[in-house]
């Protein structure tokens, strides 16, 4: 039995004239998915791979009945879009984009428990491969051919993972009644890149044991380095479109230096500014960091950085860019000047 699609499931395709949401719309019909409509603001009223295209989802719900919607929408705005489907009716969305802010993704949770239990939409996702019930139907980016149809359940968290055990399984002639991947938020909130900023104050390295917990508004971070005794701990709270972070973090590898740092962030329609200001036990190392993001057509998400050592005299300066490629990979880039000195930066982050 499969749960959340099948062959009758009426699905919307959010991003769809885009150019990833246009080819995995494309694959999703191609496997039989019941694709009714594709949103994407200013171009209602077209018709994009056969399917009529709507200006708002609430629009598309009316006219075709969609009750499942996958968003392809770039991470600036994917949250907007989330609540615009729990806001429409839909009663299945998956998210696969990733990188969205985590603030973004605690309000989206917070408007989604909003409403009551038995109307509540269920959300797969961010940034996650997508749901397929074999030989029936399928929302998102995994290759449907290697899904045998059965009657065993496959949830993962990573896409690429869940490929493989799809394959073993079929290889073993063991069939899927649906397969879900999750995803991972990422978690890039405000609490753990503080926890992180002030850990590299302290003069700690990579932790190698961390802890997550959200809850509604509130986000804990709490890590160590087992090797050394560096420890951090930062609490965030969020609210509406501005987030707030407190961290300390102690680092046993330099005689027990700590370090303080508090944050402050908000993002209003895509555009994003983050404050960070470190106290360390050695006044020496006191600091202060400003970062500006927001999202441009061919880049993704452009970030300008900029930061000062007041007493050592030594600052910093740059700007980078993310772009989502889908499948869990992010292209990454930066170029700047630390204390002088040129420095650039190029590659591919993948989640799993």
């Amino acid at each position: 039995m499969s749960i959340f699609i099948d062959e009758k499931t009426p699905v919307l395709v959010q991003g769809i004239t885009g150019r990833i949401g246009s080819f995995h719309a494309q694959e999703m019909i191609d496997y039989g998915t019941n694709v009714v409509a594709g949103v994407t603001p200013g171009k209602g009223g077209m018709t994009h791979l056969g399917i009529p295209v709507f200006n708002t989802v609430e629009e598309a719900v009316k006219a075709t009945g969609a009750e499942a919607s996958i968003v392809f929408v770039p991470p600036a705005y994917a949250g907007d879009g989330i609540m615009e489907a729990a806001e429409s009716g839909i009663k299945y969305c998956v998210s696969i984009t990733d990188g969205i802010p985590t603030h973004d993704m605690i309000r989206v949770k917070r408007y989604i428990n909003s409403a009551q239990p038995d109307e509540r939409m269920i959300l797969t996702g961010p940034n996650c491969a997508g749901t397929i019930s074999p030989g029936k139907a399928m929302m998102g980016i995994m290759p449907g051919h290697i899904y045998m149809k059965g009657k065993v359940g496959l949830i993962g968290r990573s896409g690429t993972l869940g490929y493989e055990a799809a394959s073993q399984m079929k290889e073993l002639g063991i069939g899927i009644s649906t397969a879900v991947g999750i995803g991972d938020i990422g978690f890039d909130g405000s609490a753990i890149d503080t926890a992180a900023h002030t850990g590299r104050s302290a003069g700690s390295t990579a932790h190698d044991v961390q802890w997550n917990y959200a809850m509604d508004d509130i986000a804990i971070h709490a890590s160590t380095r087992t090797a050394n005794d560096d420890s951090a701990v930062a609490v965030s709270w969020t609210s509406g479109s501005m987030a707030i972070a407190l961290s300390h973090a102690s680092a046993g590898a330099t005689g027990g230096a700590t370090a303080n740092a508090l944050s402050i962030g908000t993002s209003v329609g895509g555009f994003a500014v983050k404050g960070v200001a470190t106290s360390h036990s050695t006044a020496s190392k006191d600091s202060v960091g400003l970062s500006a993001s927001m999202p441009v057509d061919g880049l993704g998400t452009v970030t300008f950085i900029t930061g000062s050592n007041d007493t050592d005299a030594q600052s910093s300066m740059g700007i980078g860019f993310a772009k989502a490629l889908g499948g869990g990979a992010t292209l990454k880039g930066y170029v700047g000047s630390v204390n002088g000195n040129d420095v650039a930066d190029l590659g591919i982050n993948l989640s799993f």
